[in-house]
């Protein structure tokens, strides 16, 4: 399990997407970092390294572990990685800060009927 093992095959197997061929479009698009260096999807990395990978809001720091060609369940995938510290503490704020600011967004009770609608529509148009 030391042996060198392809980004995307890593991200896919330490199950950070759902599949390879998303693993590997996320990586070609750079953002994903190897030691704060952008790489292609046939980047060998090993235990030791450290990864930067956006997972839908949030971008994740991690420290390889150990490699895995495969698809593991997910009790076994979380033990090829740890979240640093700084990662965790700045996913966090981030979570607040979108709780938050979903605070202040207007959120009616109901969708807008028919009346409701065409009086909008007139509004935009004046």
């Amino acid at each position: 399990m030391s042996e060198p093992v392809r980004i995307d095959k890593w991200l896919w197997a330490a199950r950070f997407y759902k599949t390879r061929a998303l693993a590997r479009q996320v990586v070609q698009s750079g953002k994903v970092t190897v030691d704060g260096q952008r790489c292609k999807p046939s980047k060998t990395i090993s235990a030791g390294q450290i990864i930067k990978a956006p997972r839908g809001h949030d971008i994740y720091e991690v420290e390889v572990l150990a490699v895995s060609e495969r698809r593991l369940g997910a009790p076994e995938a979380q033990k090829l990685y740890a979240e640093t510290p700084e990662s965790v503490a700045r996913r966090e704020k981030e979570a607040e800060l979108r709780k938050m600011n979903a605070l202040y967004n207007p959120h009616p009770d109901h969708k807008p009927d028919k009346k409701e609608r065409r009086d909008l529509i007139k509004f935009k148009n004046q």
